[in-house]
Order: structure tokens, then sequence, then C-alpha cells
């Protein structure tokens, strides 16, 4: 295939040249005002831009003061205004497109509205930014030399009497469903395969749409596209990827920590891979890895999302331009989606204000505090990467969750684990280096553990391998973008995987 990466390089090199309008707060606070001033402007009419009055709302702190900040209970009624047809609601015009993602106390699911202007303004622009940092970064890169191996999701969704020009789904669905087609030249796999639901059916079409390809990158989310490459190299008779695709250079990832997943990545993919962290959700495309080395991205300020950083000891929300390195805030944003100063759920720690580079901390409710030990998603993913790394283990899938003290038995976490590869150490020597680990990496951890007198040394269940897929089919969650909350501050996820084994038994 003609390598078309030189001819396309220069439209991506003035992309990546962008970013040095906000490397610096006052750019940042330029570029962000901008922004914000035109989400404005298009939402002035809308029926929640007069609610809160956008046509007399020109500043950040006007903004501010007549916008009350949400989560998504707060937003579900103007939401399913729009997926039944109505038109100015949370943004101008009629949305015909959702994504559906996981669901709050008010319902299994939640529904993001997909606009055309934040396909175009956002999540597109979010991809080109991606590639444009990551061409910079590799001038020597032939990605445009091979095909792109995009791993999506599909138009399922647990609506009924939809309007019949409305689509509900994941995210991906969308993006391939609306890319432009001379993209679909330089990706795989089919647009028919790509939307399939049942991934029983699907698993064997993507191996069959790809594994004669020439693919020089993937995208996905690590947990599911491991699924995808061990079938592809097991149709092959191989263990290294590579043999398979031998262009292959890049994996753009995300939507969960890619920590628990490198090991197994680097055993089958070898050292001329590279790994590329990218911030995009349901909600928006919000940041990209700009550096070789870490696991920090750099804060898209000019592609249609305004930012806010709440703290999480409840104190007041600050823009993008006011945030403080090491801090860790819960994030909100205002879009082009019709999300307004909305909670999405995520923690971000400040790595660095100039420029201004973000890394994923965890959910706001994905953690455990049942004992006062504060235990974060980012906390969690860290120990359990360098206990594998010390014990050669792998784990394809977790959770964890509080055992509370009772009959003369201290309060512990259980940490229910399916193995890629067992550690040959045992399990309880495992759970010992796991919880040594826990220690290292969270102090509040290390001083309830201290003399096992507040809390006791974690416990650790091993489940059968496809478990954790099993729990996500009961649920009506199994697909390319779903996931497994990986810690819970109470049992109810640990509990119906534990009853769903024992029911299998």
């Amino acid at each position: 295939m003609l390598n078309l990466t030189p001819i396309v390089r220069p439209f991506f090199r003035r992309r990546a040249a962008a970013a040095a309008l906000w490397a610096d707060c006052e750019g940042m606070e330029r570029t962000q005002r901008a922004v914000l001033a035109w989400l404005l402007r298009r939402a002035a009419a809308t029926d929640y831009g007069r609610r809160y009055g956008f046509g007399q709302t020109g500043r950040y702190e006007d903004f501010a003061s007549a916008v009350p900040v949400v989560v998504y209970e707060d937003l579900r009624a103007d939401v399913m205004r729009m997926v039944g047809g109505e038109a100015d609601v949370l943004w101008p015009g009629a949305c015909r497109r959702y994504a559906q993602s996981s669901g709050t106390s008010g319902g299994k699911s939640k529904y993001i509205p997909v606009t055309d202007d934040s396909l175009r303004a956002n999540h597109y622009a979010g991809g080109a930014s991606a590639v444009a940092h990551y061409l910079a970064l590799y001038p020597q890169s032939r990605l445009f030399g091979g095909k792109s191996f995009i791993l999506g999701g599909s138009f399922a969704n647990e609506l009924s009497g939809l309007p019949r020009d409305v689509k509900v789904g994941d995210l991906s669905a969308t993006l391939i469903d609306r890319i432009n087609p001379a993209v679909n030249l330089l990706r795989v796999p089919s647009k028919a395969t790509a939307l399939m639901s049942d991934w029983r059916e699907k698993l064997p079409r993507l191996i069959e749409n790809s594994i004669k390809q020439d693919i020089t990158n993937i995208s996905g989310v690590p947990s599911w596209f491991m699924t995808v490459l061990r079938g592809v190299m097991e149709r092959a008779g191989t263990d290294r990827i590579h043999d398979v695709w031998p262009n292959l250079e890049v994996f753009f990832h995300g939507g969960i920590s890619f920590a628990p997943y490198r090991s197994q990545y680097e055993d089958f993919c070898g050292p001329a891979m590279r790994f590329v962290e990218n911030y995009n959700a349901s909600e928006g495309f919000f940041a990209v890895q700009d550096t070789r080395e870490g696991s920090s991205m750099r804060l898209l300020a000019d592609i249609g999302v305004f930012f806010e950083f709440a703290p999480l000891d409840g104190g007041e929300p600050v823009p993008a331009w006011r945030v403080e390195q090491g801090r860790v805030y819960s994030m909100l944003i205002s879009g082009p989606n019709g999300l307004w100063r909305y909670a999405i759920g995520d923690t971000v720690r400040i790595e660095s204000t100039e420029p201004l580079r973000i890394s994923i901390a965890g959910r706001t409710q994905s953690f455990i505090n049942a004992f006062g030990e504060e235990l974060m998603v980012w906390n969690a993913d860290a120990a359990l990467a360098e206990a594998c790394r010390r014990t050669g283990a792998t784990v394809a899938n977790y959770t964890a969750a509080p055992v509370y003290a009772e009959c003369g038995r201290k309060g512990h976490h259980q940490w229910l684990v399916e193995w890629t590869r067992r550690p040959a150490c045992g399990p309880e020597v495992f759970a010992d280096v796991l919880d040594a680990e826990l220690q290292r990496v969270n102090s509040d951890y290390e001083a309830k553990r201290a003399g096992d007198i507040f809390l006791a040394r974690l416990e650790l269940t091993e489940v059968p391998a496809g478990t954790f897929d099993r729990w996500l089919s009961s649920t009506g969650r199994l697909g390319g973008q779903r996931k497994i909350p990986r810690l819970a501050n109470d049992r109810r996820i640990a509990d119906a995987i534990i009853e769903l084994i024992i029911n299998n038994e």
C-alpha cells in the first residue's frame, strides 16, 4: 500500500503546532474563554440557555455564578425530551444520536447527546490531535502506510419506541457510522462488522477482517483489544503479533488504565511497539499524550469543550488556568453536546500547569473509603502493576470491595482477580506483595494497616477465566467499550460476581 504519511503530515503538523497557543496560563485562559463564549452564543436560544440567561452571560465569572454544577440525573429529563425528538433543549436543533454508557442510581444507563457540532468540533478534532502529536513525536512514522484497526461497539441499546431516525449505542458506533467515507479505505474492520452487537459472532469476524491486512496502528480499550489480538495470534499460530502485522507501530488506547495490561502487551508486542494514551469518553475527547514517556496527557483547550476542576474537599470549581500542580480534582465540562458544568465522574491529577497536563486518578464514585483508607483507582492500578511485575503474573480483570468487620474478624479489602498468567509464587504471596504495594502508594491505606490494628491484609479471591465477561453479559453491558468497575465502596458488584460463580459451579 502507498505510504500516505508524508502527504498528510503537513495537515497534522499544523494541528500539533496549535497547542503552543495555550502552553502557558495566559494562553490557556485566552483560548478557554473564547471557547466558552462560542458555546454560550450557540446555545443562547435553547431551553437551557434561556433558563440560565446565556444571552446575558458572556464572562466565565458570570457563567459560574448563574449556572449550577450538575450530574446526569439533573439532566436526565431534558435528555429524554431530546431522545423523544424535541429540538433546542440543551443544544440548538434536534439531536439524533446518543452514546449509551453505564448508568447512575436513577437508571441503568445514561444517554449522552452526540450532536453534529460535538462530532465536528470535539470528537473528530480530538482524534486528529492524537494523530498530530504522535507524528510530531515520531517523525519517521509510517502510520498511513497501512491500515488502522479500530475496535468499536454497536447501536444495541435498552430503549424502546425510539423515533425512526434516532440511534442510541456506544459512542464508537456513531464515530464509525458517521466517519468520512474516505477514511474507511484506511481502516478495518468493515463497517458492517464494526457495528455488530453480538460478540460471539463479532470476534471471529474481527479476526477474519484483520488478519491478512497490513495493520500499522490499533485503537481501542486495552482489555477488549487483548481478547481480539490473542484471537488473531491463535489463528495465525504465533505468540507474537508482529509475526502477523510486521508494520504495527502504535496502540492508541483509552477508557481504562493501561497499567495492569502493559506487561501483557509488551510480552506479545515486543520493544518496537509504542503505547499512546488518550482521554476520550462518551462525553467528549479531552486530552492526548504528547510525550514519549509517562502517562500524563495534554489538555486540549481549543476543541469545543470548556473545562472546570472541582476540588475534592468541596471547594468552588476553578477554570483550567487556575488549577494547582499536584492536586486531584473532579473534572467538569461544558460542551457542544449540551452538557453544562457537567461532572463527568472522573477525577484527574494535575501533573503540570504550563503546559497543562493531567492524568486520570479514578472515578468520583470508584474508590474504597470504608475504613478511612481513601483508596483510589490509580493507587490500585499502580500497586497491581508492580505486584504483577515482581511476581511474573498477568491479570485479565479485577475488582475490589470492602469486607466489614464481624465475628472478631477485622475489616479488609477483597480483591476478585481473573488471571491471564497465575503467579508462580501462588496467590497468597501475590496478595502479600500487592498489600505491601498498596501501602507504598497510599499513605492512608498504610496508616490503617499499621500493626493490623484497624485494617487486615487484603483477601485475594481467584475467579475462573471469563467470569467478568459473564458478569458484564448478565448486566447487559458486554461490549467493546464497557468496563469493569475497579473499586466499589460497597459489595453489590463483588457479591453479584461471587453469586454468578457459585451458580455456574
